[in-house]
């Protein structure tokens, strides 16, 4: 078999569209720094707001060349990394952050069709899978808490199970049928291609490298040109903040994922995935799987992989081990499709927060609003995210606005050589839970300050 290739699968599916770079200082109502689910959704809703409006979108490389174009495409029906961890973080609004969850992808999915955006939508569901007794008594955990709440699941072992996830690695499963898969790739292109037939301006390869506040509005600066704008939305989510307060506020995590060749339905048939499902197991190092529309399987997850100084450049994304590491989890998960081989192998960054949820705020006198720290939970949620900046930046109270999981900034992350000790020691803890079901010291301590890591 040929090596994979290093780059997302999911960039070949769509035709490649070129965007112009900033060339000259220019003037908008709107500036939006950032061209991926974020940024995109905000110009959006923004020239839904405001259709006489100017806006921009800046873009330090291709649209969607982040995070948006280089995870898995589950589009959850939550704004707050699932049911359990709403109902654990945020005891008091937990009811409303599960309804709003669930709203904002009713919405999504309008959205897609009013602006006729084939992302391939499909509300398939996905399955959380267990690989031990006390994986298992955590999705019954899970099925109670989504039970309290109005959720619907349905838990399978034995036989059951087989009809959705056909593996000797796994003995129960938890299913959440309200819960969609989307082609990253092409939401990115139908966003993009919806907001510049609203009039709104995206400029590629042009990166911003400062803001400041100035009499009338905010100062972008490019290497090309000065944008001066009257508002301005940061969506830079994984990379290196503009403001200087949000550095520590997040963590670039690495992750890696592979993509099989197509395979056929006797191969499909034999692991039980008829359905256009997803999974996902249960360990605190996890996996998380998917089919593609020409049956393709992506493997990707269980590397969670932080570098010494919050590292981002471009080399991370190549990773041999991790891809190996990936190849030997899946075929002792899928034992019969040995020999499948895997056409493309890429990695991707995370926004990663102290506690697993995204939160928003505004700077500079309110002309600026930002949204970060989705944690690999941004497909859905940077859409919720981008009306939040909106409603901060017309200075309107609403629901979103007055969401304690927004409005608290998370627990900061320390500086080097801390942050790599803690991260290592956190990661350290987590790997040992899912071999013995036992929490660590540290863990529990990190638990009591409201702190966690996921993806």
């Amino acid at each position: 078999m040929p090596d994979p290739r290093r780059s997302p699968y999911w960039s070949d599916t769509v035709p490649q569209t070129d965007y112009p770079r900033v060339t000259d200082d220019l003037s908008c109502d709107l500036a939006i720094v950032g061209g991926g689910f974020t940024g995109l959704w905000s110009a959006l809703k923004a020239s839904e707001r405001n259709p006489d409006a100017r806006i921009v979108v800046l873009e330090a490389a291709r649209c969607g060349d982040g995070a948006s174009s280089r995870n898995g495409g589950f589009c959850a029906p939550s704004i707050s990394h699932g049911v359990s961890n709403a109902v654990t973080r945020w005891p008091d609004e937990a009811g409303t952050l599960i309804r709003l969850g669930r709203e904002n992808l009713d919405d999504l999915e309008a959205d897609l069709a009013h602006y006729d955006i084939d992302a391939e939508f499909h509300r398939s569901g996905k399955i959380n899978v267990a690989a031990t007794p006390w994986q298992v008594e955590g999705l019954r955990a899970m099925q109670a808490a989504c039970a309290r709440h109005g959720v619907e699941t349905r838990f399978f072992e034995g036989r059951a199970l087989h009809d959705y996830c056909d593996s000797p690695a796994y003995s129960a499963g938890l299913f959440e049928p309200n819960y969609a898969l989307v082609n990253p790739a092409r939401l990115v292109a139908g966003l993009a291609r919806a907001c510049t037939a609203r009039g709104v301006q995206i400029f590629e390869n042009s990166q911003a490298s400062g803001i400041a506040s100035q009499a009338d509005g905010v100062r972008i600066d490019t290497a090309r040109g000065c944008i001066r704008a009257k508002r301005t939305i940061l969506a830079t989510n994984a990379f290196q903040p503009l403001l200087l307060r949000l550095r520590s506020t997040i963590i670039p995590i690495f992750d890696y994922a592979l993509m099989t060749r197509p395979l056929t339905d006797a191969q499909l048939a034999e692991i039980g995935w008829q359905g256009r499902h997803g999974i996902a197991d249960s360990g605190n190092q996890f996996h998380y799987s998917r089919k593609t529309a020409d049956n393709r399987i992506l493997w990707g997850g269980f590397d969670a992989v932080y570098h010494y100084g919050s590292r981002r450049d471009a080399a991370l994304y190549d990773r041999p081990e991790s891809f190996d590491r990936l190849k030997a989890n899946f075929h002792a998960v899928f034992p019969s499709l040995d020999g499948i081989g895997f056409s493309h192998a890429w990695g991707g960054v995370i926004d990663t927060s102290a506690r697993t949820t995204f939160f928003a705020g505004q700077a500079l006198n309110g002309r600026v609003a930002y949204a970060l720290g989705f944690t690999g939970q941004g497909v859905s949620a940077s859409r919720f995210a981008a009306l939040t900046m909106l409603d901060l930046l017309d200075g309107t109270r609403t629901e979103r606005t007055n969401l304690r999981m927004l409005r608290q900034t998370p627990v900061p992350f320390p500086p080097e050589p801390f942050r790599s000790l803690a991260v290592r020691a956190a990661q350290a803890g987590l790997a040992h839970e899912d071999l013995t079901g036992k929490r660590s010291g540290f863990l529990r301590t990190l638990d009591r300050f409201g702190v966690g890591f996921d993806s």
